[in-house]
């Protein structure tokens, strides 16, 4: 055994909470569930939150995986296996990590050729215990947390752009645009959900932030799940002097946050969304009330320059009468690498399907510097980060300059 895959098995054994424990023998049933893979559709495991408080996200990422499905099959399906079929077979995790973890192994049990999901962090920890574990891929479309990619895993992959890639981006944007502005930024207050999520965010954003000589603090801290108001953080925040608030968190919780900010009235030239879940979303523009123009994001996002997401997404409002988000599309970007791994290995034998996913070059429908192409840690080696304001009350790509549907607009007044 290699060390790489001896590192990996050690770092699953010691985070698998349940089940099946790390002996070196094949999982029970394994020959039955491998010959089930080749028969009837090609089935894709989607696990996304779709009861719970994030159900909004997960029920957008399950419709994108599925219209992904659903488009492969009007192409032809794999055609490398005869044109067999692609099924999307779907888990709810309820948004806790131990449920995710079951999910996992029941689609895996089932014949699922690959995984995607699955919207939080700490479930995609849990999810790739299992995918690990039992050697099938898992491709996170939608999953911010570094630490999964520093333990080893041969079967973990990620379309989006990592927690520290999206948040030292954060930190040079910010810097870039306000002194392009004619006001720099001198302190950012740091409001992030508790998870590894939003820790994570706000240990890289801060690390970043500091090497550009921006201070950095408070650095406050919440429940995510059970938070009901953030008044009192964004008093301290509007206490502490902070000129910039940057927040790292969900769509419920970011939208109390903004809530927050129209009460207090703290004195800030920006909210610097990092990672964020609500600030690129066009609901959140309808329900967080008069918020001017001064919120930001970084994060990742569809590419709206492309017209192949342009029409993704207009069909996805034809069907669901809502706006696609990104997530959606990162689920249908993940799904297509998965059946294109498929494809190209022409088998669906696993670690074959791996060793093709490991060399992918997939055209995403997400803004990227190139196709979506994976490191040797599985990470997207070009997954970009980009910068969105709320103008106009329309979210609009607006850094880098080469990715910008317009200019950022750091110096407008704050209207409260």
């Amino acid at each position: 055994m290699s060390a790489r895959r001896l590192t990996a098995g050690l770092a699953a054994c010691a985070v698998l909470l349940a089940g099946a424990g790390c002996g070196g023998s094949a999982p029970s049933g394994a020959a039955g569930v491998a010959a089930g893979r080749d028969e009837g559709p090609l089935k894709i495991g989607a696990l996304h939150p779709v009861s719970g408080a994030n159900a909004v996200d997960g029920q957008q990422m399950r419709r994108g995986a599925q219209m992904a499905v659903e488009a492969i099959n009007a192409a032809g399906g794999i055609r490398s296996l005869g044109g067999r079929k692609v099924e999307l077979a779907t888990g709810d995790t309820q948004g806790k990590a131990e449920v995710g973890q079951s999910e996992a192994q029941r689609l895996i049990s089932e014949g699922a050729v690959g995984l995607v999901g699955t919207y939080q962090s700490a479930v995609s920890t849990n999810v790739a215990v299992v995918a690990e574990r039992n050697e099938v891929p898992f491709v996170m479309d939608v999953t911010a947390t570094d630490a999964i990619f520093a333990n080893g895993y041969r079967y973990s992959f990620r379309v989006q752009p990592g927690s520290a890639a999206i948040s030292e981006a954060a930190a040079r944007y910010l810097k870039q645009v306000s002194q392009e502005a004619g006001k720099p930024v001198a302190k950012v207050a740091f409001l992030h959900e508790q998870t590894d999520f939003g820790s994570g965010a706000a240990e890289a954003f801060t690390e970043a932030a500091e090497r550009l000589g921006i201070e950095v603090g408070p650095n406050i801290s919440y429940d995510a799940l059970t938070v009901s108001d953030l008044t009192a953080q964004v008093t301290q925040v509007k206490a502490s002097g902070a000129n910039v608030l940057a927040v790292a968190g969900y769509y419920r919780d970011s939208l109390l946050a903004a809530k927050a900010v129209n009460a207090v009235k703290p004195d800030l030239d920006a909210v610097w969304g990092v990672s964020n879940g609500a600030f690129d979303q066009p609901k959140f523009v309808a329900e967080a009330g008069d918020i001017g123009e001064r919120y930001f994001s970084t994060n990742y996002h569809y590419d709206a320059q492309k017209p192949e997401t342009a029409k993704l997404r207009a069909e996805y409002r034809r069907r669901y009468g809502d706006p696609m988000r990104t997530g959606a599309v990162l689920s249908y970007d993940a799904v297509q690498v998965i059946a294109q791994g498929v494809e190209r290995a022409g088998s669906t034998d696993l670690e074959e399907v791996r060793e093709a996913i490991a060399s992918s070059r997939v055209e995403p429908l997400t803004v990227g510097a190139g196709p979506i192409a994976f490191a040797p840690n599985g990470d997207n080696e070009n997954a970009l980060p980009i910068l969105m304001q709320i103008q106009g009350r329309q979210v609009k790509q607006v850094y880098p300059p080469d990715k910008a549907e317009s200019k950022p607009n750091y110096s407008v007044t704050w209207r409260q």
